[in-house]
């Protein structure tokens, strides 16, 4: 009996059962309100279904998220991720718009070089920032968040530029193997940050850097180039996010591309475990947490909630989820549950009075 207690709070204590235990009730929910959610279908050779639209919508979300993760993993944050979303699918589009052939391979190829190119010095810019000027992470990005937008406004001039180019479409609606090319982009981004980060030592110096950066440089470990790393892999992360963005609508539109997207991935890197404090990061979770943000979002609009109540629906189930993966508001319920008191803070022992003799 105590061995099955005992294996039962160690699956309640694990990090990633609280994630699944949500998506699943998501899921659960949505089939109860529309019975066909989860059907899947074949159709000309590929599957389709609300689950499939669930994994290419969120693929997008996952890139973000997982640079994001590397980045609140040292103690920082990103919140110029939309804008670069943004600032790379504009780019790719304006050369491609220009091309006088648009389903020409090398022209596919060429917008996509000059739009990582141009990312990977925003992020380059995140990084001297941070890790050699000494800026704090939330300022220094908050810079590019808000010129990044002017940056994407001056690409397209104001105006939506559209495409009608099919390989860069493929991108976002490209099918390989029966299933979206999106998610087999996502999937692919994962396996390699996890490769780089769990089977090398380059994880376990990410982590160090976020718990301690001074201890961190004292062992040898050259911190600001980690820091500075990190802000160049989150905007590479977000740049093929914006050619998937921008690839689904055929169109860049430098207003609205990327919008918020940061503050869903900071949400999903939360929900999958990961302390904002900094150290020890979580890649799976922080891939539960992107399912969770767009099955959410697509429950919103299965169900018909309207615009207005939309968002105020999806902050109190994130609310809901972040409480109960935290150990003290789980301990503090159970307490409440078995009727124990709540054990106060020990206060500062009383001075001794004098005693006159």
């Amino acid at each position: 009996m105590t061995d099955a207690k005992n294996r039962y709070q160690a699956v309640l204590s694990h990090r990633l059962f609280w994630p699944v235990a949500v998506l699943v009730v998501l899921l659960a929910a949505n089939t109860v309100y529309r019975p066909g959610f989860l059907s899947i279908e074949v159709n000309n050779g590929h599957l389709y279904g609300t689950p499939i639209d669930i994994l290419r919508l969120s693929a997008p979300l996952i890139l973000v998220a997982l640079g994001m993760t590397l980045v609140i993993s040292t103690g920082g944050i990103d919140l110029s991720v939309g804008s670069i979303c943004a600032i790379s699918g504009a780019i790719a589009c304006l050369h491609i718009s220009q091309a006088a052939d648009q389903n020409n391979m090398v022209t596919v190829f060429t917008a996509l070089a000059m739009a990582l190119g141009v990312a990977l010095a925003l992020g380059a810019w995140n990084g001297i920032l941070v890790s050699v000027i000494g800026i704090q992470p939330i300022i220094a990005t908050l810079i590019l968040m808000v010129a990044g937008r002017g940056i994407a406004q001056l690409v397209t001039e104001g105006q939506i530029i559209t495409i009608n180019s099919g390989p860069y479409r493929a991108i976002g609606l490209g099918h390989f193997l029966t299933l979206p090319l999106a998610i087999f982009i996502a999937l692919g981004a994962a396996l390699l940050v996890a490769g780089l980060t769990r089977r090398t030592a380059l994880g376990m110096i990410i982590e160090s850097v976020g718990g301690n950066r001074e201890a961190s440089r004292l062992a040898g470990i050259r911190s600001a180039r980690m820091v500075f790393l990190v802000y160049v892999v989150s905007a590479v992360c977000a740049a093929i996010a914006g050619f998937m963005m921008t690839a689904n609508v055929s169109s860049a539109d430098g207003n609205n591309a990327g919008l918020w997207v940061e503050l869903d991935a900071i949400l999903a890197v939360v929900i999958g475990g990961t302390s904002l404090a900094g150290g020890r990061f979580y890649l799976g979770g922080t891939i539960l947490g992107a399912l969770i943000i767009q099955t959410l979002t697509t429950t919103v609009y299965a169900m018909n909630i309207s615009p207005q109540t939309a968002l105020l629906f999806k902050a109190v189930v994130v609310i809901a989820v972040c409480l109960i993966q935290a150990p003290a508001f789980r301990a503090k319920l159970s307490r409440r549950r078995r009727g124990t008191p709540t054990p106060s803070t020990p206060s500062a022992p009383r001075q001794k009075e004098e005693v006159s003799a």
